[in-house]
């Protein structure tokens, strides 16, 4: 495949909108399809919305944001794959899950089409077995906010062929990331960094080495963060936060990657932080204020 010219996303949450976002700017045609049509709508509301506060700070044109828009069709179904060069899956953090969209996704696709995986933190190596095309598999992890984060990590499991990473590292460049190579261990390079930071946050807070605020402030402050671990914590989202723990305890089999109690608690409860509306933060008050 010489060059990339159709992407498709699968998942119209935060992070398929985002990466249709890029795609589409980036001059791309871009196939965004999720199994419910709410969330495609709301993609779609979300990504006009994103793009109108592009324009107002002169980053895009009104016309830059109508030709992206027009470039994005949306579907329920796999069958709209077919003429696609790569499809990018952006569904939940959760293995099983992912090995049933592949299931039904590559019997849709062309040959030589790329599949690749914006998992945050599972082995691409496991992911790539449970397809058709291992050689054609890679990991293209983006970050959140997509159109505003410049990394992507590009993780090659042990079958990913050259030609395939060559393609999506040059991908990346076309939607103005800066490609990062990772190994394929779990977590990859920021993840198996940060999230031990903020699960340990979380624990320090459980064992009332100091309230939300004290810890923020304190990184803040101390460690020049701009945003605190507890914040950054929700605005990641609880239950991903967790489910990422969980693969690298048991991923590395070292007890430093325990998930906190206090974390699952938190999952359990349906606190899961800015996009339930309370996670370490009630975000119903303005500003949001600590709820311990």
């Amino acid at each position: 495949m010489a060059e990339i010219a159709k992407v498709g996303v699968i998942g119209a949450g935060l992070m398929g909108n985002g990466i249709a976002h890029v795609a589409a700017l980036s001059g791309l045609p871009v196939v965004l399809m999720d199994v419910q049509q709410a969330a495609l709508d709301k993609a779609l509301a979300t990504l006009s919305g994103n793009m109108d506060r592009q324009v107002k700070k002169a980053i895009i044109t009104p016309d830059d944001k109508a030709a992206a828009l027009a470039r994005i069709t949306t579907t329920t179904t796999n069958d709209a794959f077919a003429d696609c060069d790569i499809v990018i899956e952006a569904a939940t953090e959760n293995e099983d899950l992912k090995r049933k969209i592949y299931a039904a996704l590559t019997p849709k696709l062309k040959a030589d089409a790329i599949l690749a995986s914006n998992t945050s933190s599972i082995p691409i190596t496991r992911l790539a077995a449970a397809t058709d095309r291992p050689g054609r598999f890679i990991g293209m992890h983006f970050f959140n906010p997509v159109p505003m984060m410049k990394l992507v990590e590009i993780i090659r499991g042990l079958a990913t062929d050259d030609a395939t990473c060559a393609a999506v590292e040059a991908l990346a460049k076309r939607m103005g990331k800066t490609p990062v190579p990772a190994g394929d261990w779990p977590g990859f390079v920021v993840n198996r960094v940060l999230c031990p930071m903020l699960n340990e946050a979380i624990q320090a807070l459980m064992e009332g080495v100091g309230d939300v605020r004290a810890i923020d402030d304190g990184m803040k402050l101390g460690a020049n963060h701009p945003m605190g671990p507890l914040e950054l914590a929700d605005f990641v989202g609880l239950d991903t936060l967790l489910s990422v723990m969980k693969v690298l305890h048991e991923g590395l089999g070292d007890p430093k990657y325990r998930p906190s109690p206090l974390l699952a608690k938190y999952v359990e409860a349906g606190w899961l932080g800015r996009k339930s509306g309370r996670g370490f933060y009630d975000y119903s008050t303005t500003p949001p204020t600590p709820t311990r």
